[in-house]
């Protein structure tokens, strides 16, 4: 009787365990099915706005077309090797490249010492805190209007100070050393207000103990702030350098409204190339295979962000 007891105990043990997993693959499957609910919605838009225009982009690079932009004759890697061979798209890429290492470059630079001079415990510091961030509710249009009274040859702040300081007068949107050196200044503007925010609140992340400790051992404002805050911040700093670079790349707005790619293509960026190419001149073979370059240079660099700064982040 006590075997048949045993043995009836170990087939309901076991009877139990088989129902447990049951229902362990039932919640699952259940929670699969809710997921796919929840994700449908966002992988539906992305798959239509995002996936397929990138694919097709993709294969449009491959081919000639027409003024509709219905792709006509298989060239295969043609389109690439005319625009590696084009000195105007060279010229437009080495211009890319001098605009997003100064804008990146100035843009954490300055929004840095913004934020650490917001940190300071001055009066009236809060204004100047709004002052800082206030950059980010302005639209590029109100901008680029903004910066063209600032830069406008007759009129404009820069060129009044410049005769009242007795110095050369400069049309500085129309030359073209000048009008690269105005598209930078504006769009490191623009972008230093949400720089600054984030940097500041990083900032503010920072343990006070910390700077207490080095002050009462004698350490100095440099050393604390090489050795305490940047440390401190560097995930928060990573993270910036990775934005400002690739929004550098994505610079339209300004450009366009401010200098149009002139004068002599010097402002002639990669993204506002793309635009001419596409839909003024209707070429929209070359612009597909100016877009997959442009994609493929963002995702270098921004590769090369992750192996060399990562490095440097304590998290």
């Amino acid at each position: 009787m006590e075997q048949v007891d045993q043995k009836k105990s170990l087939s309901q043990q076991l009877h139990d365990k088989a129902s447990k997993i049951s229902i362990g693959y039932d919640i699952e499957a259940h929670d699969k099915h809710y997921a796919l609910l929840f994700l449908g919605p966002s992988l539906l838009i992305l798959s239509v706005f995002v996936f397929y225009p990138m694919i097709k982009t993709v294969w449009m690079s491959f081919f000639l077309t027409n003024s509709l932009g219905k792709p006509t004759v298989f060239v295969g890697l043609q389109n690439y090797i005319d625009l590696f061979t084009s000195s105007a798209y060279l010229n437009s890429m080495k211009a890319t490249f001098i605009y997003v290492l100064f804008v990146s470059i100035l843009t954490i630079v300055l929004g840095l010492l913004l934020a650490q001079t917001a940190s300071s415990k001055l009066k009236g510091i809060g204004f100047f805190r709004t002052a800082f961030s206030s950059t980010m509710g302005v639209s590029v249009s109100v901008a680029a209007i903004f910066w063209l009274f600032i830069f406008n040859p007759s009129v404009g702040l820069v060129n009044k100070i410049a005769e009242f300081l007795h110095l050369p007068v400069v049309n500085w949107l129309t030359q073209p050393g000048w009008a690269m050196f105005a598209i930078i200044v504006s769009t490191v503007w623009m972008n230093l207000g949400f720089t600054f925010l984030i940097l500041f609140g990083a900032l503010q992340s920072v343990p006070v103990t910390l700077y207490e400790a080095a002050r009462i051992a004698g350490v100095s404002k440099r050393y604390q702030f090489f050795k305490i805050t940047i440390p401190m911040i560097s995930p928060t700093l990573f993270f910036a350098a990775i934005i400002t670079l690739i929004d550098a790349f994505k610079s339209f707005g300004l450009i366009d409204m401010m200098t149009a790619g002139g004068p002599n293509n010097t402002t002639n960026l990669l993204v506002y190339r793309i635009y001419q190419d596409a839909f003024l001149n209707g070429n929209y073979a070359l612009a597909s295979t100016e877009s997959v370059v442009l994609a493929i240079i963002i995702a270098v660099f921004t590769l090369i962000q992750f192996k060399f700064l990562e490095k440097k982040v304590t998290y």
